[in-house]
């Protein structure tokens, strides 16, 4: 089961790590290996909060999980996300962006420093959004009943969430927005970059999240005329309808999932500029852990790890949210 799952995520190391020495030297295999390492420490709440979606899918979905959805992971957040949060700061073409990040990597890295206001506005509202709708759920099991039953009476009111959400972005705009570091050890006025970007961020999650939320529901409701379906038609000896939206539903569940995952990846990708600004380096360390925690991800799943430790994924959201200023 261990080597099954992840035969892949060693697979990927080894590709890896080579690549790493065929590029720049044996120093460049030291780098790899810490933001592997990296990547997996600050991620691994993440792989708990993915099982827990991950687990309504069926087989299939879980392996485009681990194939499209690593390419989207890997390439998308950790080579193409870069990029283009420079691109956009500095208004610079996507190819130039490229060049920079691989002509002159210092000034790369003074760019992603002064975008990052923007990308910590835009993560930061979107986990904040499923932090609060997280607290604020009356959920079946609970792990402080003292503390959760009245949040959950409190999140009977409507666009509670929302509201909370939008004022800590104000307070955070007028705040930590209005004096954001710059590289240099400047400060700049980042205020309107902030709520920009967080109200982006608010309206990403609200447009992906309401449309997994529709369609699971809608599943829900397919599953259960099914299995009245089925039950008719086994008095009857006939056959019932298959479910006709299933795939629907966990496309936008999939779709969910990936912006989920693409957030939780914020503070990776920030954090590999502590150790290098080559971005070559930071797609293979950040790629390689990427591949355990998608590992991991179906591990749990498959091994009902969320079923015997009902409390993980209290912890892991109440980890994984910690308010990110921008």
């Amino acid at each position: 089961m261990l080597l099954k799952t992840f035969r892949w995520a060693f697979a990927v190391t080894a590709v890896g790590l080579a690549a790493g020495v065929l590029y720049d030297g044996w120093t460049a295999l030291g780098i790899v290996a810490i933001l592997s390492v990296l990547e997996i420490s600050l991620s691994f709440d993440n792989a708990v909060i993915n099982a827990g979606i991950l687990k309504k899918m069926n087989a299939f979905w879980q392996k485009i999980f681990l194939t499209v959805g690593i390419v989207i992971a890997v390439f998308g957040m950790r080579l193409v996300f870069p990029v283009v949060i420079v691109a956009i700061s500095a208004r610079l073409s996507p190819w130039n962006a490229v060049d920079l990040a691989l002509t002159d990597k210092d000034r790369y890295q003074e760019l992603v420093t002064d975008a990052h206001p923007s990308i910590a506005a835009f993560g930061g509202m979107f986990l904040l959004m499923i932090f609060l709708d997280f607290v604020f759920e009356d959920r079946e099991i609970k792990w402080l009943g003292w503390l959760e039953r009245p949040l959950a009476r409190l999140g009977s009111v409507d666009m509670l969430s929302v509201c909370l959400a939008l004022i800590v972005l104000l307070a955070s705009s007028l705040t930590f927005g209005a004096h954001a570091h710059q590289h240099g050890g400047t400060h700049a006025d980042k205020a309107e970059t902030v709520l920009l970007a967080g109200i982006a961020g608010l309206i990403t999650y609200m447009v992906v999240g309401g449309l997994s939320g529709f369609f699971e529901r809608k599943l829900e409701d397919e599953e259960e005329r099914e299995n009245e379906a089925e039950e008719s038609a086994g008095r009857t000896g006939g056959r019932g309808a298959p479910v006709k939206l299933a795939g629907k539903a966990a496309f936008f569940m999939f779709l969910y999932l990936e912006v989920l995952d693409a957030s939780f990846s914020f503070d990776g990708v920030i954090g590999a500029f502590a150790i290098t600004n080559d971005i070559v380096l930071m797609a293979l360390g950040l790629g390689i852990g990427a591949m355990y925690v998608r590992s991991l991800t179906v591990y749990l799943v498959r091994q009902g790890t969320l079923d015997d430790y009902v409390y993980l994924e209290h912890g892991a959201i109440t980890h994984a949210t910690e308010p990110a200023t921008p």
